[in-house]
C-alpha cells in the first residue's frame, strides 16, 4: 500500500490546459512542481518542508534551429526511477558518497512537434535537472540560450561572488573566479559586474538555504553564471561573455544530433546540509581514469608565495624541498619561469634530490596562446595534443609528479574543451593537475581524480599583494567552505603562520591560519609558510602539522554562519579535527559538545599569550567546552 500511495502521488494533473507534475526527495522533505503556463513556457517551482524556496521558475533551451523558450506542451513524465549511487571520492570532504534520488522525466513538444526531455533528480539535500533534445536527422547545431531561472521571494537574501570580465585585470587575464564576496544582500541586487556572478551561489530564503551550481560539463559544453540583474529575485542562467574562448575556436555549446546539458543543481536545506552535502560530485559523471594509482593526496611547500619571481633559482629550490622533507610533506611546487632560471636538465637533478627526501616535484606551466599578455615560461607547450604529448613524456621521464597549469582565457566551449583535453592526458603521463587562474571545476575532480586542486578563488596570494585583501582575510575566509569550496577543491594555498614576507601585515592570528589546514580542502594543499617562519613555530605545532591527515572520511557542521563564523568537524580515521575560525571584529564565543564524538582524549590549540604563537592543553571530553575565538581568530580541537 505505501508503495502504491507514492506511485500515485506522482500521475499529472490536469486542469484545463495546464498540466503538472510533481517529483518528491526519497524523504519527502523537498518537493518540485512543473507546469507550462498560458504561454507555453515551462514553469517549475521548489519547496522545502512545504516552505517556498523557488517560487515559479522558468524552463527551456534554444538551439540554432529550435525554441523551447514558449509554446510548449506538456505530455506526460515517465514513472518515478529510485537512482542508488555510492562512490569513493579520493580528496574532498568524506571518501565515500552515497546518492539516493528520485528520478522523472518531463517530456514537452514544443509548436513544431519538437520533443524536448527535462530529467529530474531530487535527493535528500538537492534537487537537480538537465536538458535532453534529440533532433531527428543527424545535423550539428548550437545552443544559443537557456532560459533557466532561480525566482526567489524578494524576502530572501544573497550571497555572491561577481563574475569577472573578460580581457580585464592583469595582463588581460579576467575572468579567473577571484572576487570578493557580496553578502547578506536582499535578492535582486545587481552585480558590480556586467559579467553577473558566479557560482556556488548562496541563498536564504527565511530559515532555508539553497546553493546553486552545476556540473558534468563535457568538451562540448560552455560553463555558465548567473546573469549580473535579477529583477523580482529572479536570477537567469547566462553563457560567457564572447571573448571567453580559445582564439578562433567555440564559444557556446554545440552537438550532434543529441544535447545532454550539464546538470543544474539547488543544494537546499540548513546550512549543515550545505557543508557536509556531496551533491556537487554526487550529479559528476563517474571517474573516468581507470588506474588512480598515482593520484596521492598531500602537503607541499612552495617558495614563490613568500619570495615571489627572482627567487624561482636551485638554490632556494633545494630549501623548501628540505622544507617539506622536514615537515613530512609530500610535494614541493616549483613556480613560474623555472624553464629560464633553471632549465630542464637542472630541474631533473632537482626531481632526483627531492627523490631521495621522499618528496615529488610540481612544475608550473602557462596555459596560455594569444587570448592574454602574460608573458611568463614555459608558454604555448600544452596548445596541442601533440605538444601536450611530447612535454608530459618528458616530464615523466624526469620524475616530475605534477603540472600547475595557469592563466586560461575563460568558460566558453573551446576553453572547457582545452581543460578537459589537458585532463585526459595529463592522466597517460600519470600527472597530477592544479588548475589556475580557472573556472570552478564543477564536480571534475570525482570523473578526473588526477585534478588534485584548482583556484578559482581570491587565494592567499593576494593578501601578500596589498593590505586591502589583508584586512577583509578573516571575513573572506568564513565564506569559502560555505561556497567555492563546498564540492570542489580549492587552491586558497592558506597557512601562513609566522608572518608575512612583504609589507603587507597579516590581519589573521596564528590559531586563525592554523584552523585553515583544516577547515579548506584541496587534493594538495600548498601551504604559505616559508622555512624561516616555521622555524619560529612551536615543535608540538610542527609536530601537529607533520600528521595531519592527507584525506579525510567524513564531515560535521557544528556551527556558523557565512562571512562571520564557521566550525566544522572533520574526521581521519578515529581521529576528529574541529577547527574554527571567527571573521568579525569582535570576540565571539561557541559551546563545543565534544561528548558527542565519544572519545576519551581532546587536546585545543588556540591563540598563545605574552608573545607566544599557539597555546595547548587537554580539555574534558564529557563536559561541554566553551570556547571564545578573538576577532580574527582561529582554534583547533583534536579528539581522540
Amino acid at each position: 500500500m505505501r508503495v502504491l500511495i507514492a506511485l500515485l502521488s506522482f500521475v499529472v494533473i490536469s486542469t484545463g490546459s495546464i498540466a503538472q507534475v510533481g517529483i518528491t526527495s526519497p524523504d519527502k522533505k523537498i518537493t518540485v512542481q512543473v507546469s507550462v503556463n498560458k504561454e507555453g513556457t515551462i514553469k517549475y517551482s521548489v519547496h522545502y518542508q512545504q516552505a517556498e524556496v523557488l517560487r515559479s521558475s522558468s524552463l527551456g533551451i534554444q538551439t540554432a534551429t529550435v525554441d523551447f523558450s514558449k509554446g510548449n506542451n506538456l505530455l506526460g513524465a515517465t514513472p518515478v526511477q529510485q537512482v542508488n549511487d555510492s562512490y569513493n571520492i579520493l580528496h574532498g570532504k568524506k571518501k565515500q558518497a552515497l546518492y539516493k534520488a528520485n528520478k522523472r522525466t518531463v517530456q514537452f513538444k514544443n509548436s513544431n512537434g519538437k520533443a524536448l526531455d527535462i530529467i529530474f533528480q531530487v535527493s535528500n539535500d538537492a534537487v537537480a535537472f538537465r536538458y535532453h533534445y534529440k533532433e531527428a536527422n543527424n545535423v550539428t547545431d548550437n545552443i544559443t540560450n537557456e532560459s533557466t531561472t532561480f525566482h526567489f521571494s524578494t524576502t530572501a537574501k544573497a550571497w555572491l561572488q561577481p563574475m569577472q570580465v573578460s580581457k580585464t585585470g592583469w595582463e588581460q587575464t579576467n575572468p579567473a573566479y577571484e572576487e570578493h564576496y557580496v553578502q547578506d544582500v536582499p535578492v535582486g541586487t545587481k552585480s558590480p559586474s556586467a559579467a553577473g556572478w558566479v557560482y556556488p551561489a548562496l541563498f536564504r530564503v527565511n530559515d532555508v538555504w539553497a546553493l546553486i551550481t552545476e556540473a558534468s560539463l563535457e568538451t562540448t559544453d560552455c560553463a555558465t553564471r548567473l546573469k549580473a540583474e535579477s529583477p523580482d529575485g529572479e536570477y537567469s542562467i547566462g553563457y560567457p561573455d564572447p571573448r571567453e574562448i580559445i582564439t578562433g575556436k567555440g564559444l557556446l555549446p554545440t552537438f550532434q544530433s543529441t544535447y545532454v546539458s550539464p546538470w543544474r543543481i539547488i543544494t537546499i536545506g540548513s546550512l549543515a546540509t550545505i557543508i557536509e552535502s556531496t551533491a556537487g560530485t554526487d550529479l559528476a559523471k563517474p571517474s573516468v581514469i581507470k588506474n588512480t594509482s598515482f593520484v596521492l593526496p598531500g602537503k607541499a611547500s612552495w617558495s614563490w608565495i613568500n619570495s615571489k619571481d627572482d627567487f624561482i633559482v636551485y638554490d632556494e629550490q633545494i630549501r623548501y624541498i628540505d622544507f617539506a622533507a622536514k615537515m613530512n610533506w609530500q610535494y614541493c611546487l616549483v613556480d613560474a619561469a623555472w624553464d629560464a632560471k633553471i632549465g630542464y636538465d637542472k630541474m631533473k637533478e632537482l626531481a632526483d634530490y627531492a627523490k631521495t627526501k621522499n618528496v615529488g616535484l610540481l612544475l608550473w606551466y602557462n596555459s596560455a596562446g594569444d587570448w592574454n599578455t602574460v608573458k611568463y615560461t614555459p608558454k604555448n607547450l600544452l596548445l596541442s595534443t601533440e605538444s601536450r604529448a611530447k612535454e608530459f613524456q618528458r616530464l615523466k621521464n624526469m620524475g616530475i609528479k605534477g603540472v600547475k597549469i595557469d592563466f586560461f582565457a575563460g568558460d566558453g566551449q573551446s576553453v572547457i574543451a582545452y581543460y578537459l583535453d589537458i585532463l585526459k592526458d595529463a592522466a597517460k603521463y600519470e600527472l597530477l593537475v592544479n588548475f589556475h587562474g580557472a573556472t570552478l571545476p564543477r564536480g571534475w575532480s570525482r570523473t578526473y581524480p588526477h585534478l588534485v586542486t584548482t583556484e578559482a578563488v581570491r587565494g592567499f596570494e593576494m593578501i601578500t599583494f596589498g593590505q586591502n585583501d589583508a584586512d577583509k582575510e578573516a571575513n573572506h575566509c568564513t565564506m569559502l567552505p560555505f561556497t567555492r569550496n563546498a564540492f570542489d577543491p580549492m587552491d586558497f594555498t592558506p597557512m601562513n603562520l609566522y608572518k608575512l614576507q612583504t609589507n603587507v601585515q597579516r590581519k589573521t592570528t596564528a590559531a586563525f591560519e592554523l584552523a585553515t589546514s583544516v577547515l579548506f580542502l584541496s587534493g594538495i594543499q600548498h601551504y604559505a609558510e616559508s622555512p624561516e617562519g616555521m622555524q619560529q613555530v612551536p615543535e608540538n605545532i610542527q609536530q601537529f602539522l607533520r600528521n595531519l591527515p592527507n584525506t579525510w572520511d567524513d564531515v560535521k557542521f557544528i556551527d556558523g554562519f557565512p562571512g562571520n563564523y564557521v566550525v566544522i568537524a572533520r574526521r581521519s580515521a578515529n581521529k576528529w579535527y574541529i577547527a574554527g575560525i571567527n571573521g568579525e571584529a569582535a570576540a565571539k564565543t561557541i559551546q563545543l559538545n565534544l561528548s558527542s564524538f565519544s572519545k576519551k582524549k581532546a587536546t585545543l590549540i588556540t591563540e598563545g599569550e605574552a608573545g607566544q604563537l599557539f597555546a595547548e592543553k587537554q580539555v574534558n571530553t564529557k563536559k561541554p567546552q566553551t570556547i571564545t575565538i578573538p576577532a580574527a581568530g582561529g582554534f583547533i580541537v583534536v579528539i581522540e
